[in-house]
């Protein structure tokens, strides 16, 4: 996984006013022993406004 690639949510996460199919931009890595690894993903809207930063497992997320 390189940082900056493109990711689709694969799942809903309606507190975070995120949904299943949201294009993100990985921005940073999370490894912990024993752990999933984890992403902070940033989403954009359409005009390339922030949406949400959000913290991710990799299973929440497909890699292009």
């Amino acid at each position: 996984m390189k940082f900056y690639s493109d990711v689709i949510l694969l799942c809903d996460r309606p507190e975070e006013r995120l949904y299943a199919g949201d294009i993100g931009t990985v921005v940073e890595q999370h490894h912990v022993e024993g752990l999933e690894t984890g992403y902070n993903v940033e989403f954009f809207d359409p005009l390339g406004n922030i949406v949400a930063v959000a913290t991710l497992p990799g299973s929440y997320l497909r890699f292009n």
